[in-house]
């Protein structure tokens, strides 16, 4: 696949930021206009990344997936759901297919911006808020 020299330096800088803060880049997809590929650490956080290249953001990203059946469960939650993402300065997506509803948390850094330091603390705010969203929409069985 043939990148710009933007592009390629673009993947080449978060690559190696990702290496550098201890996680693990896998599953790269590309096309001319897109790179994307999944990342994820030793303690088992992992997340998606994306980089267009007609936008100015590394964009970060965690998907939930739950059965139709559960939408008035995803209801319930939604209002807090958002307050936790707002507080995290993160922002959601939600996609309704056929057999499934899709939650999707991502935070964007402007490439101007990005390092070392500027990815670490994205990433902690992003992991934080998608740890917290997890222990909110754990359903417990009744004992």
């Amino acid at each position: 696949m043939k990148y710009s020299k933007i592009m390629e330096e673009r993947i080449r800088r978060v690559r190696v930021l990702f290496k550098e803060l201890g996680y693990k880049v896998f599953n790269a997809e590309s096309s001319e206009d897109v790179y994307s590929a999944g990342f994820e650490r030793e303690n088992g956080l992992q997340g998606g990344f994306f980089i267009d290249s007609e936008s100015k953001f590394l964009e970060l990203t965690y998907t939930f997936s739950f059965p139709v059946s559960m939408s008035e469960f995803l209801k319930k939650h939604l209002e807090e759901m958002i307050k936790i993402c707002y507080e995290y300065g993160c922002y959601i997506n939600i996609l309704s297919e056929e057999n499934s509803i899709n939650f999707s948390v991502f935070t964007k850094i402007y490439f101007a911006g990005l390092n070392y330091y500027s990815l670490r603390d994205s990433l902690k705010d992003f992991n934080e808020c998608v740890e917290v969203l997890t222990d909110l929409l754990v359903i417990k069985k009744n004992s």
